[in-house]
């Protein structure tokens, strides 16, 4: 799953999809952990993998350690994460 997430974001929050200029969606992340020594990331494994309604370590970051593109892989039953994901992206989707 492809991520941009936004450290010192001022609140934890998952706040919908995004369409990137080159076309790509991703998942827009904001944590209010600041990207130094992992602490992003690892608030960013931790607000998924509870969103989702997984284990931590199902949540792993597979690129973009530093950098706000990140990718994640997540282990678990597709069709319950397919309706975890749909769930918090309909219920935070950002305002205009």
């Amino acid at each position: 799953m492809a991520l941009r997430v936004t450290p010192r974001g001022g609140r934890d929050a998952i706040d919908g999809v995004e369409t990137l200029s080159d076309g790509r969606s991703v998942l827009k992340v904001r944590v209010r952990a600041v990207a130094d020594a992992g602490e992003a990331n690892r608030a960013v494994t931790e607000l998924l993998a509870k969103s989702l309604r997984v284990p931590k370590a199902a949540v792993q970051l597979t690129s973009g350690a530093t950098s706000r593109l990140k990718q994640v892989a997540i282990s678990g039953d597709p069709v319950a994460l397919d309706q975890a994901l749909r769930a918090v992206t309909s219920a935070n989707k950002p305002t205009k």
